[in-house]
């Protein structure tokens, strides 16, 4: 990395840094894990493949940041971590996207041009435009091993596919039947119960008067489809309903059509919707299916697969669904059988492929049995073999779980993968993992094999064994063997149900050669949260409010996305996100830029050495202070880390560098090294600006390790500037090892009297603005403490205090009187500047009035929670003596203040 990283240049310029970092990586192959299996324990994430038509959206740039924090930060701990790329051929999406073009560019449709002349324009559009997002996540950073990409159509991966289809088929899982599906009209495929939505729309109730044969009069049927009255089998009411007692069991006869329909009792019907009496069309509606099954209804179909009227509907047939409403609304009128409209607003199921009307057909196509399948993915929950973050996520996969239908696999297009099914003359099915050939003998009848069945599976059909089929399933490959299971799995909310579920599923069905409790494909599922724009709507291409996430990488940097994200995405919550929300993650890379660069400048010619830095419990108290939090900042995030809390890791992270090491570390080192240069010679002086020197080398270099999985090409640039001594042999920050906290160092007591120093210099800061005293003055200053431990503390580090404070002769005392001036208080006593002629005592009145009523109100908040005997019951013992102490400092702090108030 030394030889390909530039030189450190006086700007942080990501643009000119990103590109050959990352070459620098692939070429390394430190991406990868090792070729051969080592006694080094495996890591394994498998990216949720993004679909082939796909680009980079804000969603794709979280989840993968997220699935890269925690592939880097294993691969530092010393696991053999991998990280499988790939995308998802997206059958429907991908075929519509193709066809549109050909259309355009063409005129042709791709039933004019036959199967295989259009599945090979698709592959065309794919090798040239299909990898378009795996280029944009190295954009973003992601070191997924490249070498293993896997798309879900690759031969090994149609293997794969066939062996399941197979081992279902022959278990008798899976089987072919008519059925009432959801069909997509547009698209003239159908698709499953998990791919559509409901959406609220406006409409109108339609009510029908059907006449009773026996001429005693009609019964009236609310419907907001007349339209498929042509389809009516019977109608029903419900059976409570006085209304309709003494017509249960008669016939009506249907108008436009002649058709004897019964009226039969139903306790699905609502009495009090409409008119009480529903039309039942069992090959048009879910509700009417079921309605029909219970009383031996036949079932019609009164539509074409494009959403026109059939032959059932005579005149009317060849109509649009839209047409065919007004024309049967207007011959029910002509008829005097119409009983007026009613508007309403109803929810309208629509595909969430092609956003049309989703419509109710019978159709034949195949199915997958599922309850026995999601037996064992129910207990690999419940027994916590495998765990949701954050946990309520678990409640929507059992519920989906515990309810599961038989899931419709076939679907009619010809993008995917083709159902390993062929048929003999007479029409015998036979399932076969390898391909068969047309004129070849059936397996099991002897006759010619005539057809292949012509559907594609349902895409999740592939994409449910994405965990071992990428691995080289069903062969025993060795990285099956190696880096299954694997450990976590960052999604969406939306896909719970659609593949998180059926991959867990798929693993306990097919890898049954594994003991049970290695079957489960991932240990761990993290539910990301959605992006959202600034005014907390979800971000579409439609409503044009999406953030383009290589944009703000090119104006921003792809650490300053990165980290930004991090931060700003808390668990179990949605982020609302505005383009200038990056603007934090940049000034954050800035800042770590601009500190390393004051660091390696303080490095040149006068490199320190390991033993320079202060032993455990000796050195200045800024250095014991620093070496504390830099070990406890180390303890934080990689146990925030470990338990995927990516906010409170950045968080922590943001805190110590920005507060801890830039504000107030890198300040105080300045004085030693500045005393240095001041007195040439002096061996006080050299050893503590050595000291300082090593110990910012120290934190720098911990520091970038515990930032590269956030920011990495940053801290990659950072570490090649790194005295070579100071990387120890680790070339490449990537595979450096991961910092260890040494807990020696972790002092309370080191960082209790430091927060002293600081809050003194805050007070003494405080009363310099309210006096409006200039930075270049240096005025008198006297610190009156709470007790001589306090005094003495100030006074071991008075030059460090006047060199923070800026003031000139301080009185550091316990006793005596209260000097006259203007005041503020810190943890352990008041600090005092004298008043000039033309200071403001009213000003500095309200300021320590203000500061007070904060106080009071901290005061109340901890006595109300020590009074609350559930938080005394549940809280942590060092938590509530915690509560304590910090009550009785800030009861401390009040009546200084009032003293102080007094003062004045």
């Amino acid at each position: 990395m030394t030889e390909t990283a530039p030189e450190l240049s006086t700007r942080y310029d990501p643009a000119s840094l990103e590109g050959p970092i990352y070459a620098a990586w692939e070429a390394s192959g430190a991406m990868s894990p090792s070729e051969q299996a080592s006694d080094r324990p495996t890591f394994t994430v498998m990216i949720p493949p993004p679909n082939v038509t796909g680009v980079l959206h804000m969603g794709h740039a979280l989840n993968n940041t997220m699935q890269d924090v925690v592939i880097r930060h294993k691969r530092m701990c010393g696991y053999d971590a991998l990280w499988v790329p790939g995308t998802d051929h997206a059958g429907i999406a991908t075929q519509a996207v193709v066809e549109k073009r050909l259309f355009q560019e063409e005129g042709k449709t791709r039933k004019e041009m036959g199967r295989e002349a259009f599945l090979d324009e698709v592959w065309k559009w794919r090798e040239h435009h299909g990898d378009v997002i795996l280029g944009q996540l190295k954009r973003l950073g992601a070191s997924c091993d490249w070498s293993r990409t896997k798309f879900t159509l690759d031969p090994s991966m149609s293997t794969a596919v066939r062996e399941s289809f197979v081992r279902l088929w022959e278990k008798g899982h899976v089987y072919r039947g008519a059925r009432l599906v959801n069909w997509d009209c547009k698209l003239q495929t159908a698709v499953s119960d998990d791919e559509i939505e409901y959406v609220t729309r406006k409409g109108k109730l339609y009510t029908l008067h059907y006449p009773l044969t026996d001429g005693s009069g009609f019964i009236a049927v609310a419907t907001t489809r007349p339209e498929t009255m042509f389809g009516d089998t019977g109608v029903a009411v419900h059976p409570d309903d006085e209304r309709y007692a003494s017509m249960v069991g008669k016939t009506l006869k249907l108008p436009l059509v002649d058709r004897e329909i019964p009226i039969v009792a139903d306790d699905s019907v609502e009495a009090g919707f409409g008119t009480g009496a529903v039309k039942v069309t069992p090959g048009h509606d879910p509700a009417d299916y079921e309605r029909g099954k219970r009383h031996q209804l036949p079932v019609l179909s009164v539509l074409n697969n494009d959403g026109t009227m059939n032959e059932e509907c005579g005149a009317f047939s060849g109509q649009t669904r839209e047409q065919a409403r007004e024309a049967v609304i207007q011959a029910f009128e002509e008829a005097g059988l119409f009983g007026g409209t009613e508007d309403i607003t109803h929810n309208v199921t629509i595909s969430d492929r092609s956003k049309t009307a989703i419509e109710p057909l019978i159709s034949e196509q195949w199915f997958v049995r599922m309850q026995e399948l999601a037996a064992p993915a129910i207990a690999a929950v419940n027994s916590g073999r495998l765990q949701f973050k954050p946990a309520r996520w678990k409640k929507v996969y059992l519920d989906w779980l515990e309810n599961v239908h038989d899931w419709c696999i076939s679907r009619q297009l010809w993008w995917g993968h083709r159902i390993p099914v062929w048929y003999d003359e007479d029409e015998v099915p036979v399932a076969s993992i390898e391909e068969l050939q047309l004129g070849d003998p059936h397996p099991q009848t002897g006759k010619p094999l005539v057809r292949q069945d012509p559907d594609v599976l349902d895409t999740w059909a592939s994409s449910w064994l994405w965990p071992f089929a990428t691995l080289g399933w069903p062969e025993k490959t060795e990285d099956l063997a190696r880096f299954y299971p694997t450990q976590f799995l960052s999604t969406a909310r939306d896909i719970i149900y659609l593949w998180v579920a059926r991959m867990v599923m798929a693993g306990y069905a097919f890898l049954d050669d594994l003991p049970e409790d290695e079957r489960c494909p991932f240990s761990t599922c993290y539910i990301h949260a959605t992006v959202l724009d600034g005014q907390g709507r979800r971000m579409s291409k439609s409503m044009g409010n999406g953030i383009d996430p290589v944009e703000m990488i090119e104006r921003y940097g792809a650490d300053a996305v990165r980290y930004s994200l991090m931060i700003l995405t808390r668990e179990g919550q949605d982020v609302k996100l505005a383009e200038n929300r990056f603007e934090l993650g940049q000034r954050f890379c800035n800042k770590i830029w601009n500190a390393s660069r004051f660091v390696f400048g303080h490095l040149q010619g006068a490199v320190p050495k390991a033993q320079d830095v202060p032993a455990t419990g000796e050195g200045a108290l800024e250095d014991r202070w620093i070496l504390s939090r830099l070990s406890a900042t180390q303890q934080t995030v990689h146990a925030a880390l470990e338990s995927y809390d990516f906010h409170d890791a950045a968080q922590e992270l943001y805190r110590f560098i920005w507060d801890d090491f830039c504000d107030w570390y890198v300040e105080a080192a300045k004085r030693r090294l500045h005393a240095a240069e001041d007195l040439p010679g002096c061996a006080d002086a050299a050893a503590s600006a050595a000291a300082a020197r090593a110990v910012l080398a120290t934190v720098l270099r911990d520091a970038l390790k515990l930032l590269h999985p956030f920011t990495p090409f940053l801290t990659e640039a950072l570490w090649a500037q790194l005295p070579g001594d100071w990387r120890g042999g680790e070339e490449q920050l990537m595979t450096a090892t991961w910092p260890s906290a040494d807990a020696e160092r972790i002092s309370e007591d080191v960082e209790r009297d430091f927060a002293t120093m600081q809050d003194a210099v805050r007070a003494v800061r405080n009363v310099r603005a309210l006096l409006e005293i200039s930075t270049s003055e240096k005025p008198q200053a006297t610190f009156l403490t709470e007790n001589a431990q306090a005094t003495s503390l100030l006074e071991d580090n008075q030059a460090l205090l006047q060199f923070f404070c800026r003031v000139g002769e301080m009185d550091l005392r316990h006793e005596g009187e209260r000097p006259v001036g203007g005041t503020d208080v810190f943890r352990a006593g008041s600090v005092f500047l004298p008043f000039a002629a033309d200071t403001d005592l009213a000003k500095l009145r309200d300021s320590l009035e203000r500061k007070q009523g904060k106080v009071a109100k901290g005061i109340r908040g901890i006595e109300g929670k020590l009074g609350n005997e559930r938080f005394l019951a549940n809280a942590d013992a060092d938590v509530v003596a915690g509560e304590r102490q910090r009550l009785l400092d800030l009861q401390q702090e009040a009546k200084t203040l009032e003293q102080n108030l007094s003062g004045l």
